[in-house]
């Protein structure tokens, strides 16, 4: 079906966006419809199963060996980062393919340079950053876009491998010099021997000297400002001498005194 797809779209046509995605393994979803892009003057007609893109760069994007013929992982990211609905889905490309090891945010941003016209740039070029400096998902970029970062707090280790006895674990967010982690959850609910499976290491972790603190989605999304204060209150307590940073005229950082 896909070569089917791409001898209707005629020569030089390339798999690309969720199809090329289903071929890297950068998703498991099989889409209804195949997505193919063609040069920017051709024009396809009835081909009712097709998702048509057009393109002047098909022959920089395309992969020079693998087939079906389709675009590079790189130009595959970029192309569905510039189809999500919002920022938030847009890091989510980001993050899965370096953390698939499919590529790397120093081949992305070399991707996303070439591109004249890009949407949510800014975001993307920020994200790219991120995820360098060891951001891995959407929750732990929000975390350092919403609350460290316009907040001013201390920048954090990122996912940072801690060995207690005979038991290893990675840290979300390490604050090394003051013994502060700050662990992040993503879903909505845990089973009960989950939940307990935390506690147990947050319990161990204090004995080796690390608070640890755990916010889910909602708390870093839509509280961000008073988990910013909750974080600097500890570290004030464990040695920061910096202060908070007001995020903007509402920030209720202005009520918080160290």
């Amino acid at each position: 079906m896909l070569w089917a797809a791409l001898l209707r779209s005629g020569t030089g046509a390339v798999l690309s966006h969720q199809t090329a995605a289903e071929l890297y393994g950068l998703t498991d979803k099989a889409g209804a419809a195949i997505h193919v892009t063609v040069p920017t003057a051709r024009r396809i007609r009835g081909a009712t199963d097709l998702v048509i893109h057009r393109s002047s760069r098909i022959a920089v994007a395309c992969h020079p060996v693998l087939l079906p013929t389709r675009t590079r992982i790189e130009e595959t990211v970029i192309d569905l980062t510039q189809t999500a609905r919002d920022s938030d889905e847009a890091f989510h490309w980001l993050s899965r393919a370096c953390g698939s090891r499919l590529t790397t945010a120093s081949h992305l941003q070399v991707a996303l340079g070439q591109r004249k016209q890009a949407q949510f740039r800014s975001e993307l070029v920020s994200g790219l950053t991120a995820i360098a400096n060891g951001v891995h998902s959407p929750l732990e970029y929000r975390y350092v876009r919403g609350v460290e970062r316009p907040h001013k707090l201390p920048r954090a280790k990122r996912q940072v491998l801690v060995t207690l006895g005979q038991a290893r674990r990675y840290l979300d967010n390490l604050y090394e010099e003051f013994g502060v982690a700050v662990e992040l959850d993503g879903h909505a609910a845990h089973l009960v021997h989950d939940r307990w499976r935390d506690v147990h290491r947050d319990n161990a972790m204090t004995g080796a000297g690390i608070i640890t603190l755990r916010y889910n989605w909602a708390d870093v999304t839509r509280r961000a400002c008073e988990v910013a204060v909750e974080v600097g209150a500890v570290l004030r307590r464990r040695g920061w001498a910096g202060t908070l940073r007001l995020c903007g005229p509402r920030c209720p950082v202005q009520r918080w005194h160290p």
